[in-house]
Parts: structure tokens; sequence; C-alpha cells
């Protein structure tokens, strides 16, 4: 470690860090192929789902009927209100390819934006020469945090455009414009948590991107079913805070972690 980078203040790092971090974020087509797809997949979902509702298939060995059912309303793909347990625990089409799928595809992202450094020896010569670690989690942890928000706003935007194309309602039943926009603020706040997560197993990982996308999606999954029920359809502000605390705290455990595991392990 260079006697200069010892001597800079955390604050004048980290913003040397996130400047880097951000540079190279908007330079590569990563970040905007990950926005685009999020903005594509809920016009394909609307799109497919109403070509294919009220379809019949049977089942050939028991000759069992199902009938498809697609999306009655727009903010069907947001999520569901909260206090209806059958949509809420549901595992229809409707429930499942939602906004909150988008949580997934952040994982992507931050494994590969993390893998990269390691891979290419750009962290063996960045903690050499001018960053700590602490700055690294820090910066990686507000980068994620940003890409994923990116992300959820995009499926946000696509549900609009896809649910014009396909025809569908944007009768609101149950809530209204400030509920729809509380739901949103809380889901954007929660990536914070599943950036830090995400983060943490990309530094066990390290090189090998392979390992950290299934420990992330693995943990993703375990913590899946938290997402509808503290972002519901009907939020309100009360969510928000919560998704804000638990997110300054969670978030905060989890980057101490990450820098233990970074501290302790070797780089390469």
């Amino acid at each position: 470690m260079s006697k200069n980078a010892e001597k800079k203040s955390f604050f004048s790092r980290l913003n040397s860090m996130l400047k880097a971090d951000f540079r190279r974020m908007f330079t590569t087509p990563l970040y905007y192929i990950m926005v685009g797809v999020s903005l594509v997949i809920p016009i394909l979902i609307f799109v497919m789902t109403t070509m294919m509702d009220g379809t019949i298939s049977v089942n050939p060995t028991t000759g069992e009927e199902t009938v498809m059912e697609g999306f009655k309303n727009v903010w069907q793909i947001i999520g569901a209100i909260s206090g209806d347990s059958s949509a809420m625990m549901a595992m229809d089409i409707t429930s499942m390819c939602n906004i909150n799928m988008m949580f997934f595809l952040v994982a992507v992202f931050v494994c590969i934006f993390v893998s990269d450094d390691f891979r290419s020896g750009y962290a063996k010569n960045l903690f050499t020469i001018k960053a700590k670690k602490d700055d690294y989690v820090v910066s990686k942890s507000i980068v994620g945090f940003v890409a994923g928000a990116s992300m959820i706003i995009a499926f946000f935007i696509g549900a609009l455009i896809g649910g014009a194309i396909s025809g569908l309602s944007f009768a609101m039943q149950g809530i209204n414009v400030y509920n729809i926009v509380m739901s949103m603020l809380s889901k954007v706040l929660l990536v914070s948590i599943f950036s830090s997560i995400f983060l943490l197993a990309s530094v066990i990982a390290k090189q090998k991107l392979w390992l950290s996308i299934i420990l992330s999606l693995g943990i993703g999954m375990l913590m899946f079913t938290m997402i509808p029920i503290i972002s519901p359809l009907n939020a309100g502000v009360i969510n928000v805070i919560l998704c804000l605390v638990g997110g300054g705290i969670f978030s905060a455990g989890i980057g101490v972690g990450s820098y233990y595991i970074l501290k302790k392990t070797s780089i390469i």
C-alpha cells in the first residue's frame, strides 16, 4: 500500500473509487444490456400471457385440464395486495413472472462486475497501490444498488408499455398511485440488501464467476418470498421506512463480512 493511499481520508478514497466504478459501469455494455433486458421482459411477459390467456392444456396421463390464466391488469406484475393470501402465496405465472424477478438479474450483474476485477488482476493491483478493502466494498455496494435500482425502474416502465400494447386494464382496485409509488420505492430500497449479499458471494468466489452466481441465486431464492411481504402493491410509508432502515442495517452488516473476507483471504 502506498503512503499516499494511507494518508488519504476514507471519503477521499471512496470518492476516487466510486468515480472509477461508475465510469467503468457506464462505459461497458453490461449495464445497458441488463437495463435493456429489464425493460423488454415485462413487455414480452404481457404479450405472451395475453395471447395464451384462456387456453386449455390437457395432462395426457390423467386427462386433467388446466386453464391458462394471464394478467387481468397491469399492476399485477408489480405485486400482490397484502392481506390477499391467495394472491401472495400463489404459484401461478402471474405471481412468479413479476418485478421481483429483477433481483436475480441484479445478482448476475454484481457477480460479473466483481468477478471481472479478480479475473483481470485489477483488484490485486487496486489493493496494492491505491485502495483499501473498505473503500472497495462500499463502492461496489453503491454501484450494485444504483444498477439494481435502474433495472427495477426499467421493468416498471416496460410494464406500462407492455400493458398498453397488450390492452390490459390500468384500473386500480384496492390501491392508488400513492401505494404504487411506495411499493416501487420499497423494492428499490430492498436492492441495497440484495446487492450487498451478492457482493458477499462474489468476494467469496472471487474470480470463480460460476460459483458467485450459484451462491447469489441460491441465497436470493431463499429470501425471494420476503420481497412481496415487505413491498406489497398496497405499500405505505411504513414499508418504505422498514426497507430503508433494514436496508441500511443489513447492508452495513453484510458489508463488514465482505470486508473481512477480503482482508483475511488471498486476492488471487
